[in-house]
């Protein structure tokens, strides 16, 4: 566990009084970021300079056309190889033509471009590696993410955005990633409004499966909405609507599985603004140890420790709606609900 302390962390073990019966794990055992079984063992290999592990597991989601994994765990390597880069440019330096270890190399220079004080200019040198990530494997859809957040830090217009977007739904209509990076690209805090943002996610979750990631994209609309603080409002409804979907999509999985994870976290988040409390708990329980940074780091530096302080702040307010029934209603706290008008669920 500590080749992976760049990765997952342990939280801080709680120093109050006794929990309650409840459910939760222990503030201890709660892991922010956690691997999946099949790539722990390949970070673990990483650790000790062992790229081998990492190209095994992406060249079998390339090959099976496991592209939900396949980009999640591109992203989560790229991330892995910002600190600890060894076993990377190992990798590059022996298979430079590697379809996989491009992916991952164009992933890492975009993530590398938006952290830079000189982000349009570093992103735009990055296009070469993303065109040649594309060029690794035709059915991929995963570039054509990469290439949809490359687009949104380097400002093309509407019409290189379409074209971008028509090719990655080309390869894979209900691409979950690729329809978050779209999403990010038509928000009103880059190249849209919250309006364009709506009708996109909605659009695709009414056409997406039953089981599809991609049912939740009305709730990251939601988020988006809730977190920018001005233009035209949302109606109550439609946020609601956002969150239900989410909850039905959240209960397809069973409790404590660490693929919804990040959902879930999601969810938890707009659900405590829009102060639906018992709905915020039962997701708390189904994340069981699986905190991810995202939404919690855009609130906190420290995003496993705000996570676990907004869960001490749901149960709190539980317990005391269980002994006090006329109790206060439960009211989020400030960044999370400035955006929502006063409406009883």
């Amino acid at each position: 566990m500590a080749l992976l302390h760049a990765f997952i962390r342990r939280a801080r073990m709680a120093c109050t009084s006794p929990r309650l019966s409840d459910g939760l794990p222990p503030d201890g055992e709660v892991l922010l970021d956690a691997p999946d079984e099949r790539l722990a063992p390949a970070l673990v290999a990483a650790g000790l300079g062992d790229h081998r592990p990492a190209a095994e597991l992406l060249a079998a989601t390339r090959k099976a056309g496991e592209w939900e994994d396949r980009d999640r765990y591109v992203t989560l390597l790229a991330t892995f190889a910002r600190s600890r880069g060894e076993w990377f440019a190992h990798w590059c330096a022996t298979a430079p033509d590697d379809p996989d270890a491009l992916l991952v190399k164009a992933e890492l220079a975009v993530a590398r471009g938006w952290q830079s004080p000189a982000r349009v200019e570093v992103l735009r040198e990055a296009g070469p590696l993303i065109r040649a990530a594309a060029e690794g494997d035709p059915r991929d859809p995963v570039p054509w993410r990469v290439a949809l957040d490359h687009a949104r830090g380097v400002d093309p217009d509407h019409t290189e955005f379409e074209r971008l977007w028509g090719e990655a739904v080309r390869r894979s209509p209900h691409h979950y990633g690729c329809h978050v990076a779209a999403l990010a690209y038509l928000s009103a805090v880059w190249h849209g409004s919250h309006g364009e943002c709506f009708d996109l996610a909605e659009t695709a979750a009414q056409d997406a499966p039953p089981g599809s990631l991609v049912q939740t994209l009305p709730l990251r609309a939601a988020y988006a909405y809730l977190t920018d603080g001005g233009g035209a409002v949302v109606s109550r409804d439609r946020l609601d609507a956002a969150a239900d979907r989410a909850i039905a999509l959240s209960s397809r999985y069973t409790p404590a599985d660490p693929r919804p994870a990040e959902v879930r976290n999601l969810l938890t988040y707009v659900l405590v603004a829009l102060e639906r409390r018992q709905d915020a708990w039962t997701q708390l329980r189904l994340i069981g140890p699986y905190a991810t940074s995202f939404p919690w780091d855009r609130a906190s530096g420290d995003p496993l420790g705000r996570f676990l302080e907004l869960r001490d702040d749901v149960r709190g307010q539980m317990a005391a709606a269980r002994a006090v029934p006329s109790a206060r209603p439960f009211l989020p706290r400030s960044e999370l609900a400035g955006r929502v008008p006063a409406h009883d669920h």
